[in-house]
């Protein structure tokens, strides 16, 4: 079964950074674009980070660009979100998801992706 397994997150205060990983159990990892998306309490599930297969491209929401980076490492099957700079509205649950043979480079689009992870809790608190 392919799947993606989270880790990372946590308790943080402001300014501090975190980082999620995201490894996939498939054999064609390249093959997938990839994206982090975030919920928090009360709030529909939101676009935050976009990779492509290659890694070469990348996309960002407003709220979090400059501040958060994506990258994937392909020979480990594995995407990273790299936070810095945390505030206390990034608090959210936090998701990457995988979009197979993608139609384009990156999707923000959350019907599109096709694998989604477990989720893990950021919480930035003062």
């Amino acid at each position: 079964q392919v799947e993606l397994v989270q880790s990372g997150g946590g308790l943080v205060q402001p300014g501090d950074s975190l980082r999620v990983s995201c490894e996939g159990s498939m054999r064609s990892f390249d093959q997938y674009s990839a994206g982090w998306f975030r919920q928090a309490p009360g709030k529909e599930r939101e676009f935050i980070a976009g990779i492509s297969r290659s890694g070469d491209t990348k996309e960002y929401a407003d709220s979090v660009k400059g501040r958060f980076t994506v990258t994937r490492d392909n020979s480990r099957n594995t995407m990273y979100l790299q936070m810095n700079n945390l505030e206390v509205g990034d608090t959210a649950v936090y998701y990457c998801a995988a979009d197979w043979l993608p139609v384009k480079l990156i999707t923000t689009v959350l019907e599109e992706y096709d694998i989604w992870g477990q989720g893990t809790q950021v919480q930035v608190t003062v």
